[in-house]
């Protein structure tokens, strides 16, 4: 494969697009936006008007948009990627979606003799500018071991997790685990604070023990500096919650503390900060 499309430049997905341009690939862009994809036009990269012509030149297309719906527009339709794209064509959806609307394009591009692979990431813009994202597959061995290369430019740890729809249902588990992960670390700074501790010190301490991770390494740090720019959006956190919540519905599953997470940050975009990075949740604990 040479020619790869790549739909959505936002935040990570322009530094993932830009990995498969240093590694020499003809990198085919659109967005809604073309100020977003000026960077990667000026190294080199070609832009298109439309998904559909997009998807016609190229042997395999990767999508990172915001949100199901954009995932089902850029798809359908006689404009869409899958009615324009080649036979034998590799269509990888990076974007968190739905778990139900990844089979439904698994089995769309099955009946048009395409590959489909639903692959979310998580790493934030931290991973994607290091190529250290997680990529969590569903699909297809075929078409995964067609996407391994391009992965492997992207990311460090890559998993093919089952059949279309898995590589969602991973991503969901991923961030019910991040949701209480940011309250945790939030409520673990609010209360140093409130002893008077040094915040800072506290986090160079206690990431080296059984309370460590990215959240609070990485974002706790975010949140001390108030340094609220988006890694990842607010307002996306919350579309995957909610995505995570309903599907936990169907399962018959209660998730108490995942509610109590959305209800949280649904809080924070209501006060204005729906574009702000996750760590912005810090807000609601040191405003008290």
């Amino acid at each position: 494969m040479k020619h790869i499309g790549f739909i959505g430049t936002g935040v990570m997905g322009k530094s993932m697009a830009g990995h498969l341009l240093e590694k020499g690939y003809h990198i085919h862009l659109y967005t809604r936006t073309r100020a977003k994809a000026e960077d990667l036009l000026e190294k080199g990269a070609e832009w298109h008007e439309t998904p559909a012509a997009l998807a016609g030149r190229c042997d395999a297309v990767i999508t990172m948009v915001g949100y199901p719906k954009d995932v089902e527009e850029v798809y359908f339709g006689e404009e869409g990627i899958l009615s324009n794209a080649r036979e034998g064509t590799l269509l990888i959806d990076m974007t968190t979606s739905r778990p139900d609307l990844a089979v439904k394009i698994a089995a769309e591009a099955e009946k048009r003799k395409l590959f489909a692979l639903d692959a979310p990431v998580s790493g934030g813009d931290i991973g994607a500018k290091n190529a250290a994202l997680a990529i969590m597959s569903g699909g297809s061995k075929k078409a995964f071991t067609l996407a391994e290369p391009l992965f492997k430019i992207m990311g460090e740890n890559i998993q093919l997790l089952g059949d279309a729809g898995a590589g969602q249902f991973t991503k969901m588990a991923n961030q019910i685990a991040i949701a209480s992960t940011m309250m945790g670390v939030s409520e673990s700074l609010a209360y140093a604070k409130a002893a008077g501790l040094d915040t800072a010190q506290v986090i160079n301490t206690i990431e080296t023990g059984a309370a460590g991770s990215f959240s609070l390494s990485k974002l706790g740090r975010r949140m001390l500096e108030e340094d609220f720019e988006p890694g990842f959006y607010v307002k996306h956190f919350i579309k995957d919650m909610r995505i995570a919540i309903e599907s936990a519905k169907e399962m018959n599953l209660n998730l108490p503390g995942l509610a109590l997470a959305e209800s949280l940050y649904t809080r924070m975009s209501e006060a204005g900060y729906e574009d702000a990075g996750t760590q912005v949740l810090i807000k609601y604990y040191f405003q008290k």
